[in-house]
């Protein structure tokens, strides 16, 4: 990665798998944020969603996506901070997905915009392939982050990690 990309923090799931992944106190000192999973939901769906909550709030996004699923390309939009997916125990076993999200200018007093992609490998034809774009209406600086899986814990292992981005 660019040298101006600096570690805020990581977190990997221990035993017993969590709810939630969590980052507080997220520093005002970066222009903008990206963070990187692999994890695995313990669903039994075909998919974990990857849910984000910024300032402990789900609420005001807007979103639009394409996603593919074995062979068939979806476009939707709606209001939920859906920011991807990751493999769940119905698919194929100790598969990890991967997934990334972007938010540029994060501490500004303006809405946040999000970009965001991931990938779930299932080992069969029924992968999942998403990209995304949001919107989080909220002027206030983002200062902690919650990412949470529909219907379960995120699995022993599953890892996040969130970096800051200087603009110099």
């Amino acid at each position: 990665m660019a040298t101006t990309y600096k570690l805020i923090s990581s977190v990997t799931v221990g035993s017993g798998g969590a709810a939630n992944i969590e980052f507080t106190s997220i520093p005002a000192t970066y222009t903008d944020l990206k963070c990187v999973i692999s994890a695995r939901g313990a669903t039994n769906q075909e998919a974990a969603d990857v849910i984000v909550a910024f300032n402990g709030s789900s609420s005001n996004f807007i979103f639009r996506r394409l996603f593919s699923f074995q062979t068939t390309v979806y476009s939707d939009s709606g209001s939920t901070s859906n920011f991807g997916q990751q493999p769940a125990n119905a698919q194929t076993a100790n598969t990890f997905g991967n997934g990334e999200f972007y938010i540029p200018n994060y501490t500004s007093s303006n809405y946040k915009s999000i970009s965001a992609d991931s990938s779930v490998e299932t080992n069969s034809s029924s992968a999942f392939e998403f990209i995304g774009a949001a919107l989080w209406s909220n002027t206030a600086a983002i200062t902690s982050m919650t990412i949470s899986g529909n219907g379960g814990n995120w699995l022993q292992y599953s890892t996040a990690y969130l970096y800051g981005i200087k603009n110099s």
